[in-house]
């Protein structure tokens, strides 16, 4: 019996397994249509960001902008394509957490708000425990997302100013390439965040007119992020 179950449970696994990111315009193409649905038939829609300091809405530390942080700024422009759509933004973001703490309380704080659209941002802070640990974490909560039928969106890192946005290879960019493949292997929508700030610096801007300090983007640097979120609800 243990084995059958053994069995049964690599096989839901596998079932994940997809090799290619899902495609912005029609991963959430069933989502697109409740948003459409006017009263009363409509219900509420539920967007749960988990994930550290950035989504959390912190701008310089201790001022935390809520507004003004990506999820809010996506909130403006969803409601403004979707008119009769509810939606409900559900921070379960936590400043300073990694990705290892984030998933120890997955289930008891995130799974319970029984999302529609999960979104998973950690890799500013998962260079403190590196990057297996990190994998195994992000895979345990992408996992158990996806055995609940949740729809995932991951983000690559947002700048960190100490980190040369441009060298080849740094930390930052190898949690970001280890991200994308994860979106890869289990067909997942992905927001490259680090690629947008990245194609601003080598457009020629400079970094720090995206950044409200070191770390943490200021509102034209949520906006980036906001709307390469966006993309997958047009």
């Amino acid at each position: 019996m243990k084995n059958l179950l053994l069995l049964l449970f690599t096989i839901s696994l596998l079932s994940f397994q997809s090799n290619t990111p899902a495609d912005p315009a029609t991963y959430l193409n069933d989502l697109k249509k409740e948003l459409k649905i006017e009263w009363p038939k409509n219900r509420t829609i539920n967007l749960v960001f988990h994930g550290h300091s950035v989504p959390a809405g912190y701008f310089k530390t201790p001022v935390v902008n809520t507004l003004e942080a990506y999820p809010y700024q996506a909130l403006r422009e969803l409601k403004a394509e979707y008119p009769f759509a509810v939606v409900n933004i559900i921070n379960t973001s936590i400043g300073g957490e990694n990705s290892v703490s984030g998933a120890k309380r997955f289930e008891s704080e995130v799974l319970i708000h029984r999302p529609d659209v999960l979104f998973i941002d950690y890799a500013l802070n998962d260079r403190s425990v590196g990057l297996d640990k990190a994998r195994e974490a992000w895979e345990m909560m992408i996992q158990m997302a996806l055995k609940k039928g949740i729809k995932v969106i991951l983000l690559t890192p947002s700048p960190d100013q100490r980190v040369n946005i441009l060298e080849p290879n740094n930390e930052l960019e190898q949690h970001s390439r280890q991200i994308k493949a994860l979106s890869e292997k289990y067909g997942l929508g992905l927001v490259d965040s680090y690629d947008l700030f990245r194609q601003k610096v080598v457009s020629g801007e400079s970094i720090v007119n995206y950044m409200s300090q070191v770390n943490h983007p200021n509102e034209k640097g949520h906006a980036l992020i906001a709307g390469g979120l966006m993309r997958y609800f047009k």
